[in-house]
């Protein structure tokens, strides 16, 4: 669906620009607007309240049903939700009594006796040939008569939306802040930044660009602008001409280059010359993307313009008729000698690789010399290593602490999970421990002064978003590792989707896991009922959407895990269809409503993986009953055709329980190192009392009311400006 600009705002600020217009008696309209987005859970600021009804009415009504249309798709309030059972989550039938009741009507049918009575004489019976199974029966508008009204509750979710400043001064904000992100952006952020890089090109710019997709989408809007380009090694220009072609700029996928025009030609080949000239030892770099250098030269023509000569000698390494030795190279002829301290002295050159390598030195170094070599060169580089990767190293030897039989779980850029035994010998203890508190005291040492901080407790427990892969785009998502309370009665999670074409069937269900992970039940389309869970039933096929859900009364479950996932049984994939999200609600025992309530919803995530199996969260029941959520972001290969919660329920066990017992560095761990040197720094937990009118630093899962304007606000919606430079 295409984002407005205001749109785009709303999704990744919660504030809405300052609306122009003619002045007026707009006090009614705004009172309208605040109650229609109450009933999808937002409300607006008393600051938005107030200047909204300083204008005209159709303008105010103008703002609503745009903004109104876009908190609706954020909390997946602009589809029909239909469930299979009509009046779910009531009178869901025994799955036997269910697909019994089904066979007799179709052997009621001329048309399909014939049929299921040839597969009731083989002994098999295929559930899609029976006419009234996965096929709604009922339209939306017929499933809304027989429910009830949404009971109201105070635990209903309540977003705020804040007053924003001009339109330009809001979208360039939201520029600076994701192309200057210090993690790499989601694929839907990544999108967003393509929109607002075409707008923002020859404006003001940030101050570097650290996340090379994020540069090779800025260069491809600069191109096109005639702007100077960002380019510090010969793989962002690979990675732009991969822009510029509407490829993959991670470069997982191979790009299938356009046919660029003389004029991007040449700035491309005269920023290699430039970055090979200045530093011939970068074209090393292109041994990691021989191939598609080599297809890039194909259309660049090289050979056309001898002004550049450095930029030729790129094409030529690729082809193997130059010579340019790789770091890995040298590294692997290094360590094939044992020489770990030759190793270090190279390695100390590239801070970032030495790092990604501080395991592999300290396990295989002969003696404590080597290994204080190791540690003592890690300290002397860190200044020069980004904070991200500094954290991810700091978050791994944490995780090398114990020794124990706990799995290593290992996740792609595409979100595809395995686990595997972890069979690496120990890192000795002492080097282990310098090192962490040498990578503490550099993460410290960039953190900025926070003065007044003020801490929502619930984002204590939030991981620290090191990657935007490891969060999915929506709404109220939380980084991979993450842990969040579930306050309600009961649990209701669902997903919807969409085909394109072929038919298409997902499977919502939900796997029960005992204590030690294994196996207790599961709820899915072979067991409707289960453990104090309902399932909506089957739907088959979408061509114009469908949703399942899953209802489970906490009270009266059991298992110590609950892991829903959406399995796909056939068609199209998670990144092939139109449409597919996943969320989950929570109501109170006396709520009633439709199967969806957009103000009942605390997520709605995208499945955009590549997996035939999402595994987008668990939930885990607590030592004193409580039960909180732990946030996955996961996908499972899964088969092409046929998959089931059955027959993947030791892989999801496994995978569940690596991420359950890896430990994330989380807010709380910054929290710390900000308020723990002993300076004048002062910090409280936020209790929802107003905060006064002094600037504060607010870290919180969202932005409360009534802030000063000068305030440092980090929230879910920018939580990687918590990563420091």
């Amino acid at each position: 669906m295409a984002q407005s600009p205001a749109s785009l705002v709303v999704r990744h600020t919660r504030r809405l620009p300052v609306p122009h217009g003619p002045a007026g008696q707009g006090d009614a309209a705004a009172r309208q607007f605040d109650a229609a987005l109450t009933s999808v859970g937002f409300k607006l600021s008393a600051a938005l309240m107030a200047r909204l009804s300083r204008l005209s009415p159709e303008l105010v009504l103008e703002t609503a049903e745009r903004t109104l249309r876009t908190v609706g798709e954020m909390v997946g309030d602009h589809v029909e939700h239909n469930a299979y059972f009509i009046d779910f989550p009531a009178n869901v039938p025994d799955t036997e009594e269910f697909w019994t009741r089904c066979v007799g009507e179709a052997l009621s049918d001329g048309s399909s006796r014939e049929t299921v009575l040839g597969q009731l004489a083989h002994g098999v019976l295929d559930l899609l040939s029976l006419p009234t199974y996965g096929r709604y029966g009922h339209t939306y508008e017929e499933m809304l008569a027989v429910q009830d009204e949404l009971i109201a509750s105070a635990g209903d979710r309540v977003t705020v939306l804040h007053l924003g400043g001009e339109l330009e001064d809001e979208l360039t904000a939201l520029y600076l802040a994701l192309a200057g992100s210090t993690t790499p952006l989601n694929d839907d952020h990544l999108h967003d930044l393509r929109l607002l890089a075409e707008r923002c090109a020859q404006g003001p710019q940030p101050e570097s660009i650290p996340v090379r997709e994020n540069r090779a989408v800025v260069n491809a809007a600069r191109v096109t602008a005639g702007a100077d380009l960002f380019l510090d090694s010969v793989t962002d220009v690979l990675r732009l001409a991969c822009a510029l072609s509407e490829g993959d700029v991670t470069l997982r996928e191979p790009t299938r280059f356009t046919s660029f025009s003389r004029r991007t030609r040449r700035a491309l080949l005269a920023g290699l010359d430039a970055l090979v000239a200045a530093s011939p030892a970068k074209s090393a770099d292109v041994h990691a993307h021989r191939e598609p250098f080599k297809r890039l030269g194909e259309r660049l023509h090289p050979h056309e313009y001898p002004r550049w000569p450095h930029a030729a000698d790129v094409f030529a390494v690729a082809r193997g008729e130059k010579e340019a030795r790789s770091l890995d190279s040298l590294l692997e002829s290094l360590l094939d000698d044992h020489d770990v301290l030759g190793a270090v002295r190279l390695l100390t050159s590239a801070p970032g690789r030495l790092f990604r390598a501080l395991d592999l030195l300290l396990r295989i170094a002969a003696d404590q010399e080597e290994r204080d070599a190791v540690v003592a060169a890690a300290v002397r580089v860190a200044p020069q290593v980004s904070a991200r990767v500094v954290l991810s190293v700091r978050e791994h030897f944490h995780n090398r602490e114990r020794e124990t039989d706990r799995p290593r779980v290992f996740v792609n850029r595409r979100g595809r999970g395995w686990v595997a035994p972890d069979v690496r010998p120990p890192v000795p203890a002492a080097d282990r421990d310098r090192l962490i508190a040498a990578l503490d005291a550099e993460v410290r040492r960039r953190l900025p002064a926070p003065g007044r901080l003020l801490i929502d407790p619930d984002v204590l427990d939030v991981a620290l978003p090191l990657s935007g892969r490891a969060t999915a785009a929506g709404m109220g998502v939380l980084p991979r590792g993450s842990v969040s309370a579930v306050e309600g009665d009961r649990l209701r999670f669902f997903v919807y989707w969409k085909q394109t074409g072929t038919r298409t069937d997902y499977d919502l269900s939900a796997l029960l896991l005992h204590a030690d992970y294994s196996t207790d039940a599961w709820l899915s389309y072979t067991s409707l009922r289960a453990v104090g869970g309902r399932h909506s039933g089957d739907v088959t096929e979408a061509p114009e959407g469908a949703s399942e859900f899953i209802e489970l009364s906490l009270d009266r479950v059991r298992s110590t895990f609950v892991v829903p996932q959406v399995d796909i049984y056939s068609g199209e994939g998670f990144d092939e269809v139109e449409e597919s999200f996943f969320g989950f609600m929570l109501r109170d025992a006396e709520q009633k409503g439709r199967p969806f309530e957009p103000r009942t919803v605390r997520m709605k995530s995208e499945l955009r993986g590549t997996g035939r199996v999402a595994l987008p969260l668990a939930f885990r029941r607590e030592d004193d009953g409580r039960w909180r959520a732990l946030w996955l972001h996961l996908y499972l290969r899964g088969v092409s055709s046929g998959n089931r919660v059955e027959e993947n329920q030791v892989s999801v066990s496994k995978l569940v329980r690596a991420v359950v017992e890896r430990e994330h560095l989380t807010v709380r761990y910054l929290v710390g190192l900000m308020t723990g040197d002993g300076d004048a720094t002062t910090a409280r937990l936020w209790d929802g009392t107003p905060v006064g009118d002094e600037p504060v630093t607010y870290i919180g899962l969202e932005r409360p009311e009534g802030l000063h304007r000068d305030s440092r606000v980090v929230t879910l919606e920018n939580l990687r400006d918590l990563i420091p430079g």
